[in-house]
């Protein structure tokens, strides 16, 4: 009975920190810790298109502490990452490259933003990452993007 209860209590932990179906629009937090507040978005196959809003719970400035949400498929998600790195301010985004499936606007701390993209052509069974790609985030700053 005590592995029963402490396997419940572990799987509601566990689970917290997933962004469910439910809804075609999700909202993301990122902090001064570099954190995101979950490791894994879920959206509906439904979803013709899906909005993250993301917003930035810290204090920070964006030159110190910005943030930004973006997604690609895995494969490339390492890619994406350095060249983003390369790219400088102000999003750390490449111009133009096909990798990036969609981003948000770099941010700092108490601003938000948000990008809607269409989903339609995305696999579900398809493997997608999604990161931050100010400098050095990217290590600590990744989830998963699931279409179920």
């Amino acid at each position: 009975m005590k592995n029963l209860f402490a396997a419940i209590i572990f799987s509601s932990i566990a689970f917290s920190n997933v962004a469910l179906a439910q809804e075609c629009n999700q909202i993301i937090e990122g902090n001064d810790l570099l954190q995101f507040n979950m490791n894994e978005i879920r959206v509906s196959s439904t979803c013709s298109e899906v909005t993250i809003t993301l917003m930035h719970v810290g204090k920070l400035p964006a030159t110190i502490m910005g943030h930004n949400w973006v997604l690609t498929e895995s494969q490339n998600y390492m890619d994406v990452a350095t060249t983003s790195q390369i790219s400088g301010p102000p999003n750390y985004l490449p111009n133009g490259d096909e990798r990036i499936i969609a981003a948000t606007d770099l941010i700092g701390g108490g601003e938000e933003t948000s990008v809607t993209f269409d989903i339609s052509n995305l696999d579900p069974a398809g493997d997608y990452t999604y990161l931050c790609t100010f400098p050095g985030h990217f290590v600590l700053m990744k989830g998963k993007f699931v279409i179920i």
